[in-house]
């Protein structure tokens, strides 16, 4: 009697390493997730009547209002950096890491009708998020750099310096630790849902413990241990010293920024992982 055994070509089975991020299979699916990255990039100020000249009227908007009320009303400080340049690189700083936290924390409840209909890496979800909003900082930087280039040849005392060479290492920094977070709190999401707006407020209050508003050099010693326990601050204080020359580097701060995002990242992959298994059942 013959030995009628069926055969497969592909399998699909449950993650059984929860810190795999299944790279090869991501890459096999790359056209869907370069879909993805069109979506989000084009869904994002879609029917709108500006359409995509809001990617330079926000944080044009943003930094405006910043000037206006720490700068002009409030006095403070910004580290002998024009306010518009302190504030704008700040924003754009900080705009790409907020961005692909908010949204990458919400994958699961986001694309539940997705993900139950058709198989693919569900890390293609969270990763292509920050992707597309990779290309929103490009065009947030591309304005900081005009505003840039016009105080410089006018005769402001803002010039690059070898940190500068660190830029595309801050900003892996900045979106791996938000998707690292967001993996974190999209997993956690799926059973309590609530955790979505706290996760809004609790971005935006954080910035104000950042170097966004007041540079680390001007704040209090009592209370500078709260701005340094944020893993942002030696990301962006960096960023604006490549920049500008001005400010803090503390090689020590960066380091930490690095260490805290590695772990982020890892637990991140372990709870996202886990709860890809049975999220079904939760969502």
């Amino acid at each position: 009697m013959a030995n009628n055994q069926n055969t497969f070509t592909n399998s699909i089975v449950p993650r059984d390493k929860l810190f795999s991020l299944r790279l090869k299979e991501i890459w096999r699916y790359r056209d869907l997730m370069f879909l993805f990255v069109r979506r989000d990039f084009v869904a994002k100020y879609k029917q709108t009547i500006l359409g995509p000249a809001w990617f330079f009227i926000q944080p044009l908007l943003q930094t405006a209002m910043l000037t206006v009320i720490f700068s002009g009303i409030a006095n403070l400080p910004t580290d002998d950096i024009p306010p518009i340049l302190f504030y704008l690189a700040g924003v754009t700083a900080w705009n790409y890491f907020a961005q692909c936290l908010k949204t990458t924390s919400n994958t699961f409840t986001a694309n539940a009708h997705l993900f139950g209909k058709v198989y693919f890496p569900r890390a293609v979800t969270p990763i292509s998020i920050v992707i597309s909003n990779l290309i929103q900082f490009g065009i947030g930087l591309l304005l900081f750099l005009l505003f840039y280039g016009y105080y410089t040849l006018s005769g402001y005392p803002v010039m690059p310096n070898a940190v500068l060479l660190l830029l595309p290492v801050l900003v892996m920094l900045m979106g791996i630790m938000g998707l690292g977070l967001g993996m974190l709190i999209s997993a956690m999401t799926t059973k309590y849902r609530d955790l979505q707006h706290l996760v809004d407020f609790g971005v935006q209050l954080l910035m104000y413990a950042t170097p966004v508003i007041l540079p680390l050099s001007a704040l209090p010693e009592k209370y500078r241990i709260i701005m340094l326990v944020n893993p942002m601050t030696g990301i962006i204080e960096t960023f604006k010293y490549g920049f500008f020359g001005l400010g803090t580097l503390q090689w020590s701060l960066l380091a930490y920024s690095a260490i805290f995002t590695i772990a982020a990242l890892l637990i991140g992959l372990v709870v996202f992982n886990k709860t890809e298994k049975n999220f079904m059942d939760t969502v």
